[in-house]
């Protein structure tokens, strides 16, 4: 049974680490503030400027002056810090950040990844994406494994602009987790339920399977 979206994002919280600065793209890394693991410590760094922000508020408990990167509602931690958004990517541009949770459009056994642009449909800008995949330490993506009409997004070579090269560690996808190493993709996990040859089916890229393949865990 392929994950949802809450899922992913509980998968990938496993990722997070003590003393870690992290920051959570648009989308379903958004989830990931919801999942931290208890005790951990770490802070969660906005593009729009904020360190120290926590889960999504309780219906009815929304401050529409509080929002992320977004413009999703928020709440903060104790010790939080507001500034402009220079200063924000400055810290981003500094190599600040340690860990990264983009969504994706595609991503290719390079680590390429393309999640800004279709052509011939209007976007608002790239936003700090170029910036985060060019600065950040560690890139992990979250996304669907085949778009809607069942084509995979795991590919080959990304037909989409790119927004950065080589810069993909991970990809949680619904299917499985994925490591990039080798110009490969290199199957860690799968959704339970999911065999093996309905991930290879839905992955366009080279895979390598090893003999044994867990299911992920929660």
């Amino acid at each position: 049974m392929a994950l949802n979206k809450e899922q992913i994002a509980q998968r990938i919280a496993r990722e997070l680490r003590d003393g870690y600065y992290v920051n959570l793209g648009i989308g379903i890394p958004t989830l990931v503030a919801n999942y931290i693991p208890t005790g951990m410590n770490l802070v969660l760094q906005s593009e729009n400027g904020l360190l120290g922000m926590g889960p999504f508020p309780l219906t009815g408990e929304e401050d529409p002056d509080l929002i992320n990167a977004g413009k999703q509602t928020i709440t903060t931690v104790p010790g939080s810090v507001f500034f402009d958004s220079a200063m924000s990517f400055g810290m981003i541009r500094a190599g600040r950040v340690d860990l990264t949770v983009l969504g994706a459009m595609e991503v290719s056994q390079q680590g390429d990844i393309a999640n800004w642009k279709i052509p011939g449909k209007m976007v608002k800008g790239m936003g700090g994406a170029m910036d985060l995949v060019a600065s950040a330490q560690n890139i992990v993506v979250a996304m669907m494994h085949t778009n809607p009409k069942g084509e995979s997004k795991l590919l080959q070579a990304c037909a989409l602009p790119l927004t950065g090269k080589r810069c993909v560690k991970r990809v949680v996808s619904d299917l499985a987790v994925l490591d990039i190493r080798d110009d490969r993709f290199h199957l860690l996990e799968r959704a339970p339920g999911v065999s093996v040859d309905y991930i290879r089916e839905r992955t366009a890229g080279e895979l390598v399977v090893p003999d044994e393949v867990p299911e992920i865990q929660f």
